[in-house]
C-alpha cells in the first residue's frame, strides 16, 4: 500500500490508520499496471508520453460553438432524471480514460493504476495523489465510494451495470477495491474504470441559496468537479458554456496531453433539427453531423460551401467501434405486442427499399442484427460453439432460430410490396385477426389493431409516416406522433408508448450492459433501457453466456446466439443505419492527419486555427 505525504491528504488520523490495520490492500499481490484491455493487450506501456493520434503542441485558444436536439435541466450525472446537460463530462471524469485507437482499452486517470486477480473477482484502484477538485481538494477514496453508492442508488441503469459488484472497500488512504459477487466477468474491472466521480464534500454541502444540496435530484447550479472545463454560462435549458480550466490538475497526464484545445465550448440546444440547420448554415454554429440523406444531398450548396469556407467530409472512424440496432421497438407490456406473430407480420409492411430509393439517396442499409456492422453479428445457420451454446436453452427460445437465417423481407416494387402485405396478413390470421370492413380485428376481442408510434422530433416523419400508411392498407391503424424532448423522455422512462424509434449502440465488447438492455429483472424497471420490456429465461441465460464468455472467440459465439434469439422474437423492426459520419464545419480548425482508428474525436483532439 502506497502512503501519501501528509501534506497532500492532510495526514492520517487514528480512525483511518486502524482502518487500513484492518483491511489490508486487497491487491498487495497482485500486478498494478498502467491500464486494462478487455481486447486484446495494451497498446500503450508505462511512463507513454501521449496518444499517437493526438498533435501535443496543439494551440488551446478559440471559441467552439456547437448545437445539440432538445433541451436540459440537469447538471447531475448519477441520477436517471431529467435531461443531463450535453458537455458535462468535460466537467467530471473517471477513474480511468479511454484510448480511441484502441477496440477497449482505457488508462490511469483519476486512478493512476489498476490491479485485478486473474479470476476477475475484484479490481482495485491506486489514485492518482495530484488529483484534486476544482477547489483544490484532494480527490479520495471517499468521494470515489460517495459516487459507486450514488450512481447505484438513484440510476437505474447503473444498477444494472454494476449488479456484480459485491462491495467497495478502502484499501489503503489511496487505494480502493471492489468486490464482485462471481467470478469470471472479465469486462467488469474495465466498467469500474469507467466510473464518474463527484466530489463528495460538495454534494454534501450547501448552495449559494442557503439549501443542502441533494444529490438524489436534478440540479441547474453550476457544478464542480476534477475536470479540464467549468460551467462559464448556463441560459436554462437554450445553451451552456463551458471554459477551460489553466488549474486543471491533469493537463500534463500523458491520457490528456493534446486533448481539450478549446477555451471555451458552448452547446446551443433547439427544438426543431431544421432550425438547427439554418443556424450552422448561417455561421451560428461551427460543427454539424448529418443525420438526413436528402439534406446531405440536396441543401448544401449555401454561401457558406460556395465560398470554401464550410468543409465538408465523411469519415468511418466512429463507426469502427460500434454495432448498432436501430428501428421501430414494440412495448411488449401493451396486450397487442405480446404475441410474437403480430410483430413479425408488422415487420413485412415495412418497406425499406423503396424509401432507400425515393427519399434516402440510396445511402443507407438495413440493419439486420442487434449487433450489426460487427463481427458479432449472426448470419447463416448456427455451428459449432454457437450452436453448442444454442443447444443448452434450446427448450426456451423459438425453434425456427436452429432452421431458419433471420432475414428482413425485402421491397422495392410493387410485386414484392403486394406479396409482402399479403405475407403479413397471413400471419396476423394466424395470430387471430381477420380483415372486416377494411379493419384488422382481433376475432376474439372485436379489436382493431392500432398503436402509436411516438418519435422525439418531427425530422423523422418523412420516413416513419409511409411505413404507417402501409400498415392502414392492411386495416392497423397506425399513428405517428412527435413530442417535445423532454416529454418523450419522461414516456420512455415510464415505458408510457406503444411503439418508439429507437437505437441501441453496441460496443464490440457487449457484457454487462445486456442485461439491462434485453434481461428480465430490468424489464420490471423503470428507466432502465429495456424498453421493449423483454422477460424471457432463455434470454436470460444467453446474457449470462455473454457476460461470463471466456476468451474472445466464446464472447464472439455467445453474442451471435443472443443476436439470433433476439431477432427471432421480433422485439425490433428493423430500420437502416450507415456507418460512416457525414459531417460539415467552417473551416476555423485543424485536425491530426491521422484521427484514431475509433473516432472522428471531434472535439477532443482538434484545435482552432
Amino acid at each position: 500500500m502506497r502512503l501519501i505525504a501528509s501534506g497532500l491528504r492532510g495526514g492520517f488520523s487514528a480512525a483511518v490508520l486502524a482502518l487500513s490495520l484492518a483491511w489490508p490492500s486487497m491487491a498487495a499481490d497482485l500486478n498494478w499496471t498502467n491500464g486494462i484491455s478487455v481486447i486484446g493487450e495494451l497498446k500503450y506501456p508505462p511512463g507513454f508520453k501521449h496518444f499517437d493520434y493526438v498533435n501535443p503542441d496543439a494551440p488551446k485558444k478559440g471559441n467552439l460553438r456547437v448545437s445539440e436536439l432538445g433541451t436540459f435541466d440537469n447538471f447531475n450525472p448519477l441520477v436517471n432524471k431529467g435531461n443531463l446537460a450535453i458537455g458535462i463530462g468535460q466537467v467530471y471524469e473517471t477513474l480511468m480514460k479511454s484510448s480511441l485507437d484502441e477496440a477497449f482499452s482505457s488508462y490511469g486517470l483519476i486512478a493512476e493504476s489498476i490491479a485485478y486477480p486473474a479470476d476477475f473477482s475484484s479490481v482495485s484502484f491506486r489514485l492518482n495523489a495530484n488529483a484534486k477538485w476544482a477547489d483544490g481538494q484532494p480527490i479520495s477514496v471517499d468521494d470515489v465510494l460517495f459516487s459507486f453508492d450514488k450512481a447505484k442508488e438513484y440510476d437505474q441503469s447503473k444498477f444494472f451495470y454494476y449488479q456484480q459488484v459485491k462491495a467497495g472497500k478502502k484499501t489503503g488512504d489511496n487505494e480502493v477495491t471492489f468486490e464482485f459477487d462471481s467470478k469470471g466477468n472479465r469486462e467488469l474491472p474495465a466498467i469500474m474504470g469507467q466510473l464518474i466521480i463527484v466530489p463528495k464534500h460538495w454534494w454534501e454541502g450547501t448552495a449559494a441559496n442557503g439549501k443542502k444540496r441533494d444529490i438524489s435530484g436534478t440540479t441547474l447550479e453550476p457544478v464542480m468537479g476534477s475536470g479540464p472545463y467549468k460551467i462559464k454560462a448556463i441560459n436554462p435549458g437554450n445553451s451552456v458554456t463551458y471554459e477551460l480550466r489553466d488549474d486543471y490538475w491533469g493537463k500534463d497526464l500523458s491520457v490528456n496531453i493534446g486533448q481539450d484545445n478549446f477555451r471555451t465550448v458552448t452547446h446551443t440546444f433547439y427544438a426543431d433539427r431544421n432550425v438547427e440547420f439554418e443556424a450552422f448554415r448561417a455561421g451560428d454554429t461551427d460543427f454539424w453531423q448529418e443525420n438526413e440523406a436528402k439534406r446531405w444531398a440536396t441543401q448544401y450548396n449555401f454561401p457558406g460551401m460556395k465560398e470554401g469556407k464550410v468543409k465538408r467530409v465523411i469519415l468511418p472512424n466512429d463507426g469502427r467501434n460500434t454495432g448498432v440496432m436501430v428501428g421501430f421497438v414494440m412495448n411488449l407490456r401493451r396486450e397487442q405486442f405480446k404475441d410474437p406473430l403480430v410483430r413479425e407480420a408488422l415487420n413485412y409492411a415495412y418497406d425499406f427499399e423503396t424509401l432507400n430509393r425515393t427519399i434516402f439517396f440510396e445511402q443507407y442499409k438495413r440493419v439486420n442484427s442487434f449487433f450489426y456492422g460487427t463481427e458479432l453479428a449472426s448470419s447463416g445457420l448456427p455451428q459449432g460453439k454457437e450452436l453448442e451454446i444454442l443447444t443448452q436453452v434450446k427448450n426456451q427460445i423459438p425453434p425456427r432460430v436452429f432452421t431458419e437465417e433471420y432475414k428482413n423481407p425485402i421491397g422495392g416494387d410493387p410485386k414484392k410490396f403486394r406479396d409482402n402485405l399479403f405475407k403479413a396478413i397471413q400471419i396476423l390470421k394466424e395470430a387471430g385477426y381477420a380483415i372486416q370492413g377494411g379493419k384488422m380485428i382481433n376475432t376474439k376481442t372485436g379489436k382493431q389493431l392500432a398503436f402509436e408510434i411516438m418519435l422525439n422530433s418531427p425530422v423523422v416523419e418523412r420516413a416513419v409516416l409511409p411505413y404507417a400508411q402501409n400498415l392502414k392498407r392492411i386495416g392497423i391503424n397506425a399513428t405517428v406522433r412527435s413530442v417535445d424532448a423532454s416529454q418523450y423522455v419522461e414516456r420512455q422512462r415510464k415505458r408510457d408508448f406503444d411503439v418508439i424509434y429507437w437505437a441501441w449502440g453496441e460496443s464490440l465488447n457487449p457484457g454487462n450492459e445486456q442485461a439491462e438492455y434485453w434481461g428480465s429483472q430490468s424489464a420490471k424497471t423503470d428507466g432502465s433501457q429495456n424498453y421493449a420490456g423483454i422477460s424471457d429465461p432463455g434470454i436470460d441465460k444467453l446474457i449470462q453466456r455473454v457476460i461470463f464468455s471466456t476468451d474472445r472467440d466464446d464472447k464472439i459465439a455467445a453474442v451471435k446466439a443472443l443476436d439470433r434469439v433476439l431477432l427471432q422474437n421480433y422485439f425490433v423492426i428493423p430500420s437502416y443505419t450507415t456507418r460512416d459520419s457525414r459531417i460539415a464545419y467552417w473551416d476555423k480548425f485543424d485536425r491530426p492527419k491521422e484521427l484514431p482508428y475509433y473516432s472522428t474525436a471531434f472535439p477532443t483532439v482538434w484545435w482552432a486555427k
